[in-house]
């Protein structure tokens, strides 16, 4: 893990991709597993497996247990993940994501019968330090499976929690998303808002390219 010294209360960017750039997540199976990782390893409570979990999940459904952290909003795509997050608990970050590191890995190199690490060095991150840099980024989240070029081939992130609301199930829904919300008057507003900062994205993105392949020439 980056040696961040991660403040309670504030907003983080948490990403990371496989080592040597491999694909991470290959099909629905792998980001549902993702996601149900995000949810069980979530706890200020010991949580030895997601298979130890589901024998205790009735048991659990009647403990209210503290969350490490808080999830704003994720996009899990071919090779890499982002997540925007709430720091709850004094060290709660740093440990939510060691658990989603090696939880994960445990449960893709059993899949794919293999075995080492699976995520490039430690995990980064970056300081929300604004609410303009955090609405900005709560767009580039839920839309970046839209920027890169294999598209909505491989990924899965919160847009839909965000701009469908009512549509998706209850047992899906894992963000705390009223934070980026209650500053627009509807999700069709936010809609409108984040569109248009992908829009911009895109655009740098390709302003970047074209100069560093004049650079190249």
């Amino acid at each position: 893990m980056k040696s961040t010294k991660f403040v309670t209360s504030e907003y983080y960017h948490i990403f990371n991709r496989g080592v040597e750039k491999r694909q991470i997540f290959s099909d629905d199976t792998d980001t549902q597993r993702f996601l149900k990782s995000i949810a069980v390893f979530n706890t200020v409570n010991a949580v030895g497996s997601i298979y130890e979990y589901s024998f205790e999940s009735k048991k659990r459904k009647t403990i209210k247990s503290k969350k490490l952290v808080e999830i704003i909003c994720y996009c899990l795509n071919n090779n890499h993940y982002h997540l925007l997050l709430r720091q709850s608990i004094n060290g709660g970050l740093g440990e939510f994501i060691r658990r989603l590191g090696i939880g994960y890995t445990s449960y893709f190199n059993i899949r794919n019968k293999r075995s080492g690490v699976l995520f490039q060095g430690r995990t980064k991150s970056a300081h929300i330090d604004s609410n303009e840099y955090l609405l900005h980024l709560s767009a580039y989240i839920n839309l970046n499976h839209k920027i890169h070029p294999f598209g909505d081939r491989i990924s899965k992130s919160s847009w839909e929690e965000y701009v469908e609301e009512g549509k998706t199930r209850d047992s899906t829904r894992i963000c705390s998303k009223q934070i980026v919300l209650r500053q627009f008057k509807n999700c069709k507003e936010y809609k409108a808002f984040a569109l248009e900062a992908l829009d911009n994205i895109r655009q740098k993105k390709t302003m970047y390219g074209e100069m560093k392949k004049l650079l190249l020439d």
